[in-house]
């Protein structure tokens, strides 16, 4: 990925400054006011959707590729909460943008499906986490994944990621578990394309 982001209505001041005026005049005015507000409302969301603003907190991201489908679909955009991690640890199923491992000047995006201390391995496509095959309702069935990895053991301080889309996704698989201080945070609702809204 080139991959959870309040208004003062001063409404007695209008009404005491334009007593004298018909309840016409006044509905102008507070018209004008709320326009206003809303213009400022959508400039905000504008900077903050397409990258123009960067927040500690919210972050818009981008989605390139199609390792995450059909969780997340190219050209998504996805709003990423980058305060989470400083409070709890990520959690398997956890939908994470991070740097990427490999030296590239990148962000990735990957669902966390091992945490520190967990035993992980794919048998044919079936992921097994402490021997146990997992439940994935998420993952890509129309192009099922058949190869097998592992096992290995989640050091402290790692995750173990993969896309959704496992047999075209670039993972864990290949280049190892992520270190936590490289992940940005988690990745919680799309909001673009409208008819993609929901939560992660």
């Amino acid at each position: 990925m080139t991959e959870k982001h309040s208004y003062d209505e001063k409404n007695s001041e209008v009404g005491e400054a334009k007593d004298f005026e018909d309840s016409s005049g006044q509905r102008s005015i507070r018209k004008s006011g709320g326009f206003l507000e809303f213009l400022i409302i959508v400039l905000i969301a504008f900077a903050l959707v397409f990258g123009f603003v960067r927040p500690f907190v919210l972050e818009a991201f981008f989605i390139p590729s199609e390792s995450m489908v059909p969780t997340l679909e190219v050209g998504d955009r996805v709003f990423v909460n980058k305060f989470v991690y400083r409070f709890w640890e990520p959690e398997r199923g956890d939908v994470v943008v991070f740097r990427d491992v490999e030296g590239e000047d990148e962000d990735l995006i990957k669902r966390v499906v091992a945490v520190p201390g967990d035993r992980v391995a794919s048998r044919r496509g079936v992921l097994r986490v402490n021997g146990e095959a997992q439940e994935e309702p998420y993952v890509n069935e129309r192009r099922p994944d058949r190869g097998s990895y592992g096992p290995t053991r989640v050091q402290e301080g790692e995750v173990f990621v993969m896309g959704d889309n496992r047999s075209n996704s670039r993972d864990s698989r290949f280049f190892g578990p992520v270190p936590v201080e490289n992940i940005e945070g988690e990745a919680f609702i799309t909001f673009w394309p409208p008819s993609r809204i929901g939560l992660l």
